[in-house]
């Protein structure tokens, strides 16, 4: 493996610093070099497995956090919230504030993707958690530095609530509650002058249709419905 190398070593030893960790003794360095390669370097050793394991060892930290620090919380905000603190946009930032990317091994190729630059740094988040957790059997070299990041984010999405990923948190409700995925439809209207709002987007479930909603892009007239929709579930489920 990579970590016998010495210039590797120290590589890997300066992300655990990163993240200001003080216990290193715990770490398997060999799952942090792997963590730490990305399958265009390496198809056989890479991060992905570590990927698989890093995704449930951040849903279930957040879980843990939010109960913990919002205990009368709904599920339904718990949902929400969560979606946003495990998203690729959330773990990329981070890796991406911590300095990590210099760190992946990968070829020259998938470097110079810009398009696929949020996926890597999310899933590269991913496997260092994996590596890490795997390390000691628990989550002593996780939780200490990542519970501040989760905490602020948290805050930060309560204070704003359109930082919220309405889209995930319906799916994520929908696959829970139906085992289906919710349908788009979005469709351009007739420009009206002064109405930067271009696309009408119709968000539909079990043949249904839970609301609409507009927006500049299609993108965004989608977030819109899927907001008007899963506010108007909570809403409901609140009052039952």
């Amino acid at each position: 493996m990579n970590c016998s190398d010495s210039r590797r070593s120290k590589q890997l030893k300066n992300v655990v610093q990163r993240l200001g960790l003080l216990d290193t003794l715990s770490v398997n360095w060999d799952l942090m070099d792997l963590a730490l390669t990305h399958p265009s370097y390496s198809p056989n050793e890479n991060y992905q497995q570590l990927e698989f394991l890093g995704d449930a060892v951040v849903r279930l930290v957040a879980a843990e956090l939010l109960l913990e620090t919002y205990p009368s919380t709904n599920v339904g905000q718990y949902t929400a919230i969560r979606s946003v603190l495990v998203s690729d946009r959330t773990l990329a930032h981070w890796a991406d504030s911590f300095g990590l990317e210099q760190y992946l091994l990968m070829s020259g190729h998938s470097a110079k993707d810009p398009t696929g630059r949020t996926s890597r740094l999310a899933e590269m988040f991913e496997a260092i958690l994996g590596a890490l957790y795997l390390s000691t059997n628990n989550m002593i070299l996780i939780r200490p530095w990542l519970d501040p990041l989760l905490r602020e984010k948290t805050k930060e999405i309560l204070q704003d609530p359109a930082l919220e990923n309405y889209k995930d948190a319906l799916q994520e409700w929908s696959q829970l509650n139906y085992k289906q995925l919710p349908e788009y439809r979005v469709k351009e209207m007739s420009s009206l002058q002064g109405d930067p709002e271009r696309f009408l987007a119709e968000v539909w479930l079990n043949d249904q249709l839970l609301a609409t909603g507009k927006g500049q892009s299609k993108k965004a007239s989608q977030q819109a419905a899927a907001k008007t929709a899963y506010s108007n579930i909570i809403k409901s489920e609140t009052q039952e």
